[in-house]
């Protein structure tokens, strides 16, 4: 199935909830995802956005267990 069309006048917002810590692999406790992630998120295309953001789901489901 083919993944619907980005589109690019809209900016992918933040995962962002406000729950800023990080564990000991620099992995968020709120949105999951990694330091270098977060720190690149603001100059990241929508593409890179949506990538970061399966990513940051996956550790979220590993952590929790929830698929």
């Amino acid at each position: 199935m083919a993944k619907p069309a980005i589109d690019q006048t809209v900016r992918v917002e933040s995962p962002c909830i406000r729950k800023c810590t990080l564990d000991d692999s620099d992995i968020c406790v709120g949105c999951f995802r990694s330091l270098d992630e977060i720190c690149a998120w603001g100059n990241a295309s929508n593409h890179q956005r949506l990538q970061v953001l399966e990513l940051a789901l996956a550790r979220r489901q590993l952590k929790t267990g929830n698929a």
